[in-house]
Formats: structure tokens, sequence, C-alpha cells
């Protein structure tokens, strides 16, 4: 499925930007990556794998062979990329709600840019320029963000309880033992696949309810009985 991996999604946004205004962008991330309280509520947003901007000036897109034109292109490129876990959606709200001025400022110069506010025109904006992840890997297919940092937890609590329980009498032993359950009980999540579908799955899902419905209109089947009809629902990824 195109963008999702287990539990993960890839998003990857081109957009074009003024050439001549880049510079401001390199220096307003310069300033970001110097002073991280600039991104604070970002990073506490802990359904982030990763995110990163990039900017591609004009003329340096690769050149990979002496066959290959060179681009006279009239736009620099700001590329966007972030795994995260979660639909689409909720991604995109919750990074609106985590750094809405921040989101303006990295965008400002770039085309048609709507502002993070109101909700609507910059999801429009975001779904224009998004580019599909066709091929994406994920180690831990069933394991969120959160998912991970537990199971390091975990790992510590249990090999530094190893340690200090060796050689202790066995009520002593369980006494330890059921604090450290207590201890970790919030870290310890049962995985499971996750109810997220992508855009491909969805729209076949559709394409079929569709023809069923076609076909039982044709066959004259359609009376008190209803089919299920998801051509009203909105796909979960986005």
């Amino acid at each position: 499925m195109s963008n999702i991996a287990g539990k993960a999604y890839a998003m990857n946004v081109i957009t074009p930007m003024r050439w001549y205004m880049a510079w401001v962008n390199k220096l307003i991330f310069w300033v970001a990556m110097k002073k991280p309280s600039t991104l604070k509520g970002l990073v506490t947003l802990s359904l982030i794998h990763y995110a990163r901007w990039v900017i591609i000036g004009r003329k340096q897109f690769p050149h990979l062979d002496p066959s290959q034109p060179k681009e006279n292109l009239k736009y620099s490129y700001m590329l966007f990329f972030s795994n995260f876990n979660g639909s689409w959606d909720q991604y995109v709200d919750s990074f609106t709600f985590a750094i809405p001025s921040g989101l303006d400022l990295f965008w400002k110069w770039n085309l048609r840019y709507p502002r993070s506010v109101a909700l609507t025109p910059f999801h429009k904006y975001i779904k224009y320029n998004q580019v599909e992840t066709a091929h994406y890997y994920n180690a831990y297919p069933l394991a969120t963000s959160n998912d991970i940092k537990s199971a390091k937890k975990v790992k510590q609590a249990l090999l530094a309880f190893d340690d200090a329980a060796a050689g202790l009498p066995g009520d002593q032993f369980m006494k330890q033992y059921n604090a450290l359950l207590r201890n970790l009980q919030n870290d310890l999540g049962d995985m499971h696949p996750a109810p997220i579908i992508s855009m491909s799955a969805y729209q076949v899902q559709k394409r079929h309810d569709r023809h069923l419905r076609k076909q039982a209109e044709r066959d004259g089947r359609i009376g008190k009985k209803i089919l299920p009809d998801t051509s009203h629902e909105e796909p979960i990824d986005g």
C-alpha cells in the first residue's frame, strides 16, 4: 500500500518557492537548529518518527549522466518528508495545532501557500503537493514510536531488575517483581495491526461496492434491502 508500512505513514511534500527567497528559508532553518526551543511544540508530538525540511536550488538537482538534459527551472523547491503514526488528517492537524506560526514561517515564500489556519485550505495545499510513497520499509511494522520507547524502557528495567534481584529469597523476589510490573504497566501494551487503509485500497473497495450496487440494480434486486455504500466515506489516511 502506498505511503503506509505497518503503523507508520510516510509523507513527502514538494513545494515550489521563489528562488531568490531560498536564502531566507535557509536562514530560518539555521536559526531553528540553533534554537531548538522554536520547535518545542513539534518535539512534543510523540506520533512523529522523523521530520525534515530541505531546500533544493533550481540549479542543484542531480545531473546523473551527460545524456540527461539539464532542467531550466524557474523555481527552487522545498522538500518536506516525515514518518509518523496515525492517519494523515491526525498528523496534519497535530502539526497545525503544535506550531502554526512555525509552519507559516517555513512555508511563507512557497507559491500559493494559504497559511496553516484555516485547516481546509492547508489540507488541500498539502494534498496537492504530496508525492505518493511507492516503496517504504519499516523495521517494526506493528510498533509505533511510543511502542519503541516503551520497549527500550522495559528492557532497561528488566536488566536492572536482573542484577538487583539475583540471590533474593523467593518472597522478596516476588515482592520486587510485582513492584516492577506495577511500574511498567503502562509500557506493556500488546501490538496489533492498525486500522489504517491506504488511498489505493480505499479506491478499490469503493469501486467494488459501486459495481455490486449497479449489478444489483440491473438484476432488480434492490428494494427494501440496502447494500453497503461506502461512497460517502473518506479514507483514513488521505
